[in-house]
């Protein structure tokens, strides 16, 4: 088929990717504009643009695709579908109606589960079970389209990284299933029932919150990594990649220690939360690397007592 690719993240790279090797002919890639980024701010391209010029298709990176000029470069590569994976910019009807058999999205939720800009995030953060990768007919609602194919995945003890990572392998095969014979995967609406929505994370919610119970802060951790949840003391932030649950406080920590969400209970790092404790097992400090709570503690000490 002549593909219209349209991505952004790293997400979206093994789906560009099993497209050009299933022998598709990708006509054009869009992708968001470069941006600054890394400590000396310079202009870098999106992942989906490097590895579409790394193959030599042609690259459009639009500010928007609401005006009429926009609509018309995207209409005029007669593109027998256009293939979406976190892009990130809305697509007029204009630009849905365009390809002859439309826009099919690869979206990370079961839908009408976690519509929205982060489904895995959120996901994780709720405790779901399980996930899953669907490929959805676009249409100008948010994710509201028919799905033409799903599966499912376990989360169990899966970072956001890892979940991603494995979601991004999911959809490109799911991708390439349908495209292979589009009619036999017809488009099924959604379900009424169970919406829900999966907004942007904020970055004030990467603060871990030992309000929460310890496996509601566990969650955090494997949710927000990457680029990390943290906490502060001392004045430095700290990263906390991954952690484990204690249901009952250690037998070394001191029992005279008041009751207080996110105080330090022992040496080794063992927190209390609004319910249990949580020890991280993996950190990292600013301009550091990634460390065991053993190896943070011998130079950077958090002892009992410390509120974080």
């Amino acid at each position: 088929m002549r593909i219209v690719f349209m991505g952004t993240p790293e997400f979206a790279v093994p789906v560009l990717q099993a497209l050009v090797d299933a022998g598709h002919d990708i006509v054009a890639a869009y992708s968001q504009p470069a941006r600054r980024s890394g400590r000396g701010k310079a202009v870098t391209p999106s992942p989906v643009q490097a590895r579409a010029e790394a193959l030599g298709i042609a690259v459009r990176t639009p500010v928007s695709l609401k005006d009429v000029a926009a609509q018309a470069d995207f209409a005029a590569f007669g593109a027998d579908v256009a293939v979406v994976a976190a892009y990130g910019l809305i697509l007029p009807r204009a630009v849905l109606e365009a390809p002859r058999l439309g826009c099919l999205n690869v979206h990370g939720s079961l839908l009408p589960r976690w519509r929205g800009a982060a489904p895995i995030q959120r996901a994780i953060l709720a405790g779901d079970a399980e996930t899953g990768v669907g490929i959805m007919q676009m249409e100008t609602g948010l994710d509201t389209g028919r799905v033409r194919l799903e599966e499912r995945t376990a989360i169990g003890a899966k970072t956001a990284g890892e979940l991603t990572d494995e979601m991004s392998a999911l959809g490109a095969r799911l991708m390439v299933q349908v495209l292979a014979d589009i009619n036999a995967y017809p488009a099924v609406a959604q379900p009424e029932a169970g919406v829900t929505y999966a907004p942007k994370i904020d970055k004030a919610e990467t603060r871990l919150d030992f309000a929460q119970s310890a496996e509601a802060v566990e969650r955090q951790v494997r949710g927000f990594n990457p680029p990390g949840a943290w906490f502060e003391v001392a004045g430095e932030r700290v990263r906390v990649l991954a952690a484990e649950v204690l249901p009952d406080p250690p037998a070394a920590g001191d029992p005279g220690l008041r009751r207080d969400d996110g105080l330090v209970v022992s040496d080794d790092l063992i927190i209390q939360c609004g319910a249990g404790y949580i020890r991280p097992t993996l950190l990292q400090r600013a301009g550091r690397g990634v460390m065991s709570a053993g190896e943070l503690l011998r130079g950077f000490p958090i002892p009992a007592g410390t509120k974080l």
